[in-house]
């Protein structure tokens, strides 16, 4: 099963996420399909804190790709965003 989920980078306190699109069975940092995006949960000021490529996003969903629920949560968050500045 393929699932759209969090890989953590940065350095300790200092979390930063790929959005990545992997093999369930693969371990959360390893070998990934393709990056779709990226959650940065400490960014300041006008630093970009969530990106995610849509279309990418809406083809993976379309064959079949899981989406973890944190990233879900992501997804309506990174919409309500776009929502307030169109």
């Amino acid at each position: 099963m393929v699932v759209i989920r969090l890989a953590r980078g940065g350095s300790k306190h200092r979390p930063f996420f790929n959005i990545v699109v992997a093999d369930k069975r693969v371990r959360r940092d390893g070998r990934f399909i393709e990056r779709i995006g990226f959650y940065n949960p400490i960014a300041k000021g006008g630093e970009e804190g969530l990106r995610i490529m849509q279309d990418r996003l809406t083809h993976w969903v379309g064959v079949g790709a899981q989406a973890s629920p944190t990233v879900e949560r992501l997804i309506k968050q990174g919409a309500t965003a776009a929502a307030k500045v169109a």
